[in-house]
């Protein structure tokens, strides 16, 4: 059980074991390249040059498939060894070889818009020839080198093909046990939300807040995999599905918890920002005999969504399934008070997404035990597969931005001039070690696209950078000329680094240097004041990288979120017009691939906020708006997911069914969307957000004491009336000016 309850642990922590895998993997190709170079007998110089070219053949490749990653791998040894043989030549040439490097540089990053396979070509020319100039490689050691350069790329072959290799099937079935093991831990989250008290609410409050972008992170994760991962199409689309079921289905149990804990209604979490006081957990009568309960039945799913398969357990886990599958039929709920029996029926929708995502997973399932509730909510997931199987899926891939050139261009110009501005300032700092400054300024815009986040980015290097020459302090005296033992630390440290690069840029950044240090002790280049020329050649490289983003064919940190901001909105506008049509009758379309573009626009835009959401940002009141802004986008976001998850249902579930009253409600929203989207655009913009009762009267039962679940239920009424709330609420940090509705 322990073992188990580890596995689920670290499979949570790191979804598809994609850092733990890449860091080994990057480890046993060094850790072999050394080994058989090591027999060979070359020098140190030489062990240091294929340690580098082995992590470079490693990282730099990031294809999905194996055949086009080994295609990669193959060209890249060609591209590696010319870029070597011009490092030897003009190395002593010292106009001819700036002029080179900038150029190399210019063609490395222009060639990301060729894809993959251009950005790990252009990555591997460029760290090459940064390997020709560490180790002073001569014209006369050339032929050595060569041999040193394909072991290297043998071995990386090796390790990522034989010794740890990675299948997309294998890799989705990892993303799959991860997903299971966070959800398990949000609802452990909703458990602790249900049990803090007062001064423990916002710390509980924040780790389901947590819990769920963590499960939303790694089902977009999966939805990545899925093409490459499963056998076909049609087991894509199911497995598509029922990850976005289970995943709506816990966010929305996470609601109906907070709700039962205040005594106000909580209709998203992202709504309770950080500073926000948290809901009151007021008494009701009958509360605490049903809260018991719901303890009780969160434990059990819990337990399912770790065990689904877990048959051992014999009758008394498929009873437990069963009790939690009878909350779906209303006279099968306990008494309590209104907003604890939405949990109840919370619960239940979340027990028969867990079942969904049993069959997608594992096949058939014994069905000896299935009780009558049990059985329908099976009949319902065949229903909806058969619709999902007879659906002929256009399959039209997404559009390349005809814009995407341009970027491309534009981040090429800009790394070409700062690193012509590195180089004439390394030289200055030092005539032998210049290139540590050109480094710096290509690493801060890698992945960036605007100024602020090179900035950010550039603070954050040098902060590790500081950080990793004090440890190289300490672990080269450690060490001193200890060949192996230096090698073997450099061998944890580049594990660490890879380890944690997704999570800190600050850590990975302390990692390489300190790395670095020992790699100068095994050069017999080690001193402190080498180390400290480290720290002043990385200063210069960030302060001109953010010269060159500021000052040529500049991209201001608000331009760029803007244009994120009217992508976003322009993707929630699609999901959101297309949910409603087809829960207003209209065509059905695949709505689930509009909704997760969607997620990754507003993901997109998360990251590019960054720079004015850091804490070092001294515009408070601008970081606090952008936080809010993301906050309420979010809170639209999964209106959205949810209305697009119901109307999908809407051919087979019993309790929906399509109502004509909503295209009114889906005009206004469109409207409204637009209205911001164009304010976003240009500021000069006249259109104005509307507000009404409009929306809002379709909550309301025509006839008193009518059944909870209508011809459209509460449910999807609620997320339209949310989603408009929302955007009316999303207007006024946006300043976009809001009007009474037209009579």
């Amino acid at each position: 059980m322990n073992t188990a309850r580890l596995r689920d642990r670290i499979a949570a922590s790191d979804p598809g074991l994609l850092r733990l895998a890449a860091g080994l993997r990057t480890v046993t190709a060094i850790a072999l390249t050394l080994a058989v170079l090591g027999l060979l007998g070359v020098s140190v110089p030489h062990l240091v040059a294929g340690a580098i070219a082995a992590m470079v053949a490693t990282f730099a490749v990031r294809e999905k498939q194996r055949v086009p990653q080994a295609v990669t791998l193959a060209l890249g040894l060609p591209v590696a060894l010319v870029s070597l043989t011009l490092g030897a030549l003009l190395g002593s040439r010292v106009v001819a070889g700036d002029l080179f490097f900038v150029v190399l540089i210019f063609c490395a990053v222009y060639g990301r818009r060729f894809g993959e396979r251009g950005t790990a070509l252009g990555l591997i020319g460029f760290q090459i020839y940064f390997v020709s100039l560490f180790i002073g490689a001569t014209v006369s050691g050339l032929p050595e080198l060569y041999g040193v350069l394909g072991v290297a790329f043998l071995c990386s072959a090796a390790a990522r093909f034989l010794l740890v290799p990675e299948t997309p099937a294998g890799l989705l079935e990892r993303l799959r046990q991860a997903f299971r093991a966070r959800l398990a831990q949000l609802v452990s989250a909703q458990l602790g939300l249900l049990d803090a008290g007062p001064e423990e609410m916002d710390q509980a409050l924040e780790a389901v807040r947590e819990g769920t972008a963590r499960l939303h992170e790694t089902a977009l994760m999966i939805q990545g995999r899925l093409e490459e991962g499963t056998a076909d199409e049609a087991t894509a689309r199911l497995v598509q599905r029922r990850i976005a079921d289970a995943e709506i289905a816990a966010e929305r149990l996470g609601l109906l918890v907070l709700t039962a804990r205040s005594s106000e209604r909580a209709d998203t979490l992202t709504l309770h920002l950080p500073g926000a006081p948290a809901p009151r957990a007021d008494r009701m009568p009958g509360r605490d005999e049903a809260m018991a309960q719901v303890r009780r039945d969160l434990e059990a799913l819990r337990l399912l969504v770790l065990r689904p398969g877990a048959t051992r357990s014999g009758t008394a886990l498929s009873q437990v399934r069963n009790r939690l599958l009878g909350y779906r039929e209303e006279d099968r709920l306990p008494p309590a008070p209104p907003a604890v029996q939405d949990v109840f029926r919370g619960i239940g929708e979340t027990a028969r997404a867990v079942l969904g995502l049993r069959i997608a997973l594992d096949g058939p399932q014994d069905e000896s035990d299935d009780s009558p509730a049990t059985a329908r909510s099976r009949e319902e997931l065949d229903a909806e597969d058969a619709v999902l199987d007879a659906d002929e899926a256009d399959g039209e891939a997404q559009e390349e931005l005809t814009g995407l050139k341009r970027p491309t261009t534009r981040a090429a110009v800009q790394v070409a001039v700062g690193s012509s501005l590195a180089i004439v300032g390394g030289e200055f700092l030092s005539s032998h070690r210049w290139y540590w400054a050109v480094l710096t300024c290509w690493i801060v815009f890698l992945n960036t696209a605007s100024t602020g986040e090179i900035l950010v980015k550039g603070y954050r290097r040098l902060l590790g950078t500081v950080l990793g020459v004090l440890a190289g302090i300490v672990l080269a005296g450690a060490v001193g000329q200890h060949t192996w033992t230096a090698f073997a630390l450099v061998l944890v440290l580049v594990f660490a680094m890879f380890y944690t690069a997704p999570l800190s840029y600050t850590l990975m950044s302390f990692f390489v240097t300190a790395a670095l240090g020992l790699l100068y002790t095994l050069l017999h280049t080690y001193s402190l004041s080498v180390l400290v020329l480290r720290v002043e050649e990385t200063a210069l490289g960030a302060a001109c990288g953010v010269i060159a983003a500021a000052f040529v064919l500049p991209v201001r940190t608000d331009r760029r979120t803007n244009d994120l901001l009217v992508t976003v909105l322009e993707r929630l506008d699609e999901v959101t017009e297309a949910a409603v049509d087809q829960l207003s009758g209209g065509t059905p379309v695949e709505l689930l691939d509009q909704a997760r573009g969607l997620d990754q626009a507003l993901a997109d835009l998360r990251a590019a906020t960054q720079p004015l959401t850091h804490p070092i940002t001294p515009l408070r009141a601008r970081r606090d708006t952008a936080r809010y802004v993301v906050a309420l986008l979010e809170t639209c976001a999964y209106h959205a997911r949810s209305l697009a998850a119901t109307a999908e249902l809407l051919p087979t579930h019993p309790s929906i069914a399509a109502d004509p009253r909503l295209r009114r409600a889906g005009r206004r929203i469109g409207d409204n969307i637009a209205a911001i989207a164009a304010h976003v655009a240009d500021e000069r913009s006249t259109a104005a957000v509307e507000t009404g009762p409009s929306i809002a009267s379709l909550l309301e039962s025509e006839v008193p004491g009518t059944p909870r679940f209508g011809r459209v239920t509460d449910r999807v009424l609620r997320h339209v009336q949310r989603l408009d709330e929302t955007l009316v609420g999303l207007a006024r940090p946006l300043h976009v000016p809001v009007s009474a509705p037209k009579r």
